[in-house]
């Protein structure tokens, strides 16, 4: 094999790769597509096997900007449920009063020092 021939096979590679890519994104975009019916999937994934260059253009050119939409819907989604498990997990806005008792449950049981305490307590009121 050529080195003429190795860049061939990479580009091809390459160019499979990204098919596959696109192909996946558009049938995950299919079916998280609420606003389409059954049938409708079903047309485009029909069209998708025996047509799948073509499709894959028609798709993007009228259905891109819907694809970008739920893209960002999803992505802001995530988001908020990201940062509303860290709030959960972390405690913000939790009542100051809470953490102080708690703060003085472990104190008692000796989990933290008088120093920890002092220093939570100080966190909570701030």
């Amino acid at each position: 094999m050529s080195f003429g021939d190795f860049l061939w096979s990479l580009l091809i590679f390459y160019f499979i790769f990204f098919y596959f890519m696109i192909l996946f994104r558009i049938i995950g975009d299919l079916f998280s597509n609420h606003d389409a019916s059954g049938w409708t999937k079903f047309l485009w994934i029909l069209f998708l096997l025996f047509f799948p260059f073509i499709a894959i253009l028609v798709y993007m050119i009228t259905q891109g900007q819907g694809m970008t939409e739920r893209a960002m819907a999803q992505a802001k989604a995530a988001n908020a449920s990201q940062q509303a498990y860290i709030r959960e997990v972390a405690g913000a806005g939790a009542d100051p009063t809470d953490q102080i008792a708690k703060g003085a449950e472990l104190l008692k049981s000796g989990a933290i020092t008088q120093a920890e305490f002092d220093a939570l307590k100080a966190k909570a009121l701030a």
